[in-house]
């Protein structure tokens, strides 16, 4: 992974007056040999978000609060992977969620959106979602219902206001009671110079049972910052939660973007409530403004 010189271990000398917080080293192969992050040892306030990016950016750390969740995993137990991880700028976001979609998405086709087979089992006539040209679920070679539907459109609607004010708010009703929303919060700072990057910056390894390479993944996160003003806001050992300054506000939207969801973290739909994407795209996607991703 491509990076820039670390400001992580001259930060006793940096002036950003930092309450007291531990650096972390800590892999899943031993210790790094520099810091990955530092956070705070107590919660986070409502203050430190906007304070700490503005005071961070300009040194190359950007904020993000860190949970230590239920079973009260900090930073120093994620099992952090940066050796395995390469550079978000080095993939495609449309070519990621198309692989993941094939991978993953052949179960969660509604039976109503399935095509015209013959069994209602699946698209192929012989009830296994096969075709007999090797083009594709149907069998003229076009998209069938088992296909990558492209990347979700831009929503129409205009932000309400600037994503970083939309990231900072989020932080800030979550400090405020972080203990209901996450078992706890703290701050935490990261060397990256954009919000997309800061899972790959740390080797973050919480979607290594469906990706274990998190740049692939950061890489979708930037293609969300551009078209949605998206910002990453939690990590956790295994979850994350994103702010959303642009959501989807029609149903259209929301479904064509539910469908990059699922490609990204399919365990929101399997594993978890109500079990179904077009339900969770009028649930978890239409007109909001955080999303939250768990991985099993």
């Amino acid at each position: 992974m491509a990076t820039l010189p670390n400001p992580l271990p001259s930060l006793a000398t940096s002036g950003l007056g930092l309450p007291p917080g531990s650096l972390v080293d800590a892999t899943l192969d031993g210790p790094w040999h520099e810091p990955l992050l530092w956070y705070a040892d107590g919660p986070a306030d409502l203050r430190d978000w906007s304070r700490l990016r503005a005071a961070g950016r300009p040194l190359g750390l950007l904020p993000v609060l860190v949970t230590g969740g239920r079973r009260d995993q900090w930073p120093e137990e994620w099992d952090l992977c940066p050796d395995h991880t390469s550079y978000p700028g080095d993939h495609d976001a449309e070519e990621v969620l198309a692989g993941y979609w094939t991978d993953y998405a052949a179960d969660e086709v509604a039976p109503e959106n399935a095509g015209s087979d013959t069994d209602g089992t699946g698209p192929g006539t012989d009830g296994t979602g096969s075709d007999t040209d090797g083009t594709g679920p149907d069998t003229d070679g076009s998209a069938g219902p088992g296909s990558w539907p492209g990347l979700a459109p831009v929503p129409a609607r205009e932000a309400a206001e600037d994503a970083d004010v939309a990231a900072a708010g989020l932080a800030g009703v979550i400090a405020a009671d972080a203990d209901a929303w996450l078992g706890g919060a703290r701050m935490a700072l990261v060397p990256a110079r954009r919000s997309a990057d800061i899972p790959a910056a740390i080797g973050w390894s919480g979607p290594m049972n469906h990706e274990n390479d998190v740049a692939r993944l950061c890489a979708v996160l930037r293609s969300w910052e551009d078209r949605y003003d998206a910002r990453v806001v939690v990590l956790g050992f295994d979850t994350m939660i994103v702010s959303v300054g642009r959501p989807p506000a029609t149903a259209e939207e929301a479904r064509a973007l539910a469908a990059e969801h699922y490609a990204f973290c399919p365990d929101n739909i399997d594993q978890s409530p109500p079990y179904d994407l077009d339900v969770y795209a009028e649930k978890a996607v239409l007109n909001q403004e955080a999303w939250s991703f768990w991985w099993d």
